[in-house]
């Protein structure tokens, strides 16, 4: 009886190594490439777009705000 789980276990083992790559080779198959010439929207001209560090600065506006909040909330309870 104990001879039967050592023998399934490396027949487990070797399915399942065989199994994975053949589920994500397929997988890769079935999912759609992105195309280089698709696009994701519409562009928006880099002139009106806000640089990188407006947003960081509008971002960490909010989240002082919202902290702000939550802690006014606590105070009040």
């Amino acid at each position: 009886e104990a001879a039967i789980p050592k023998m399934l276990a490396p027949c487990l083992l070797r399915r399942v190594v065989l199994t994975v790559p053949l589920v994500f080779v397929v997988a890769l198959l079935l999912v759609e490439p992105v195309r280089c010439d698709q696009e994701a929207g519409t562009a928006i001209p880099a002139e009106s777009r806000p640089c990188v560090d407006c947003h960081a600065f509008e971002f960490m506006q909010r989240a002082l705000q919202d902290l702000k909040k939550t802690a006014y909330n606590l105070d009040t309870r």
